[in-house]
Order: structure tokens, then sequence, then C-alpha cells
């Protein structure tokens, strides 16, 4: 099955280099590009695209903004979006995080990293580059919490998990792979799996990313400060 993938970034440079690396694999394609956010979200309903690679800073609607319409819009739930930015600890990641990005990935990041990256968010999986550790992540969501941002209701929400979809939250958060939590828990990793969606049902999380957002901004997992 062929990754179908959008290309959203003002620098039309940079979406040529990132379309001639995309469409070298067999197993993905370039499926349109664009320069600012509004147009990204036109074209990701247009293409059907699985993954959009988006630019936090754009002229007019940004990155951050058509992140929101995207992860808002039921018709565009199977899409994916990874952001790319030059600074990975902006505070507009984390904000590209709560409204429903599925990662990012810093524009300096290796060929390998980018194309690991398309595959990891079709997946369906929490996208965080390695200089984006899941501390700094967690000092950002403690630090940047608004009354904009915060859901009171996802706390409620907690109490309809089992202990053991609590507990499989918990290693989500942690960045820990089903196959990881499995050993740990010493359960399989379909029966993670299995817990995993569920929890993301119960919580209304489109993926793995916004399961880890939950899980701090909730309180379930606290931030690290060392």
């Amino acid at each position: 099955m062929t990754i179908r993938v959008l290309l959203a970034d003002d620098q039309a440079l940079l979406r040529s280099a990132f379309r001639v690396l995309v469409d070298s694999e067999p197993d993905m394609e370039v499926v349109g590009e664009a320069s600012d956010g509004a147009e990204a979200v036109r074209l990701a309903k247009e293409q059907r695209a699985d993954v959009v690679l988006m630019d936090i800073r754009m002229p007019g609607t940004d990155g951050l903004a058509a992140t929101r319409l995207i992860s808002a819009d039921p018709t565009l739930a199977q899409v994916r979006v990874v952001i790319l930015t030059t600074f990975e600890v902006d505070d507009y990641v984390v904000r590209s995080l709560r409204a429903g990005a599925s990662g990012f990935l810093g524009k300096g990041s290796e060929p390998e990293e980018l194309l690991n990256a398309i595959r990891v968010a079709a997946g369906g999986e929490a996208l965080l580059s390695p200089a984006a550790t899941k501390g700094l992540i967690a000092r950002f969501l403690a630090q940047g919490d608004t009354e904009e941002d915060h859901d009171p209701a996802r706390g409620q929400r907690l109490q309809t998990l089992t202990g053991r979809e609590r507990e499989v939250l918990v290693q989500v958060a942690g960045g820990h792979s089903n196959d990881e939590i499995a050993e740990r828990l010493e359960v399989s990793p379909l029966t993670v799996k299995t817990h995993v969606n569920r929890a993301m049902a119960k919580l209304g999380a489109r993926d793995r990313a916004q399961l880890v957002v939950i899980a701090y901004e909730s309180g379930l997992v606290r931030p690290r400060v060392d």
C-alpha cells in the first residue's frame, strides 16, 4: 500500500527536495504541494493524503492552525500530520501536538529519519525525534498550559479506563513501543495494541501522540524536571 504524502512549506526549494526524496521510495508518493496552511487543508481533502509534512511557520494560515483544522475535520480522520520545524524545542511544536499532530521532526534531520517519520506516522504511532526528549515535551506541557488548550473533561474520562488500560497509557506516555510494553507487563503485543486502541477510543485520541499529551495534561503522568 502506497503512503500518500502532502508537502506543506512556503519554501519551494525545500518542497522540491522533499519531493525528490519521498518519490524515490517505492512505498510512498507525493500527491500535492502547498505553500500555506489553507492550501494544505484543501489538498489534504482533495488528494486523500495519508501524511502531511507541515511547516509550522507559513504566511496566512500557519501550520498550527492548519493542523487544528485537519484534526477537527471528521472527513480527514485518516490524515496524520508531522510538523517540520527548525526549532525542535519551540512552544509551537507542543501546541501542535495538542492540536492533533502525530509528532514533529527537525528540518536538519537525516533523510532516513524523515522517511521513517512518514512511515511511523502513517502507521498511527507517536513520532518524537531524538532531539525532542519526552522530558522536554513534558516540561513544555506543564509550563505552557493555557485555558485555551486545557480540557478538564480529559481528567474525568480517565475514569472510564480499566486499571490495565491506565497502566498501558502510562507506558505509552513513557515512549515505549507495543513490544516493549508487552515485555514490561508480561502480556502479548496484541493485547497491548487492544488496550491502546480502547484507550484512544475512550479518550477521543486520534493516535498515540495525543495519548501522550492526554496522559500529561490529565496528571496521570507527571512531568520530569531533571
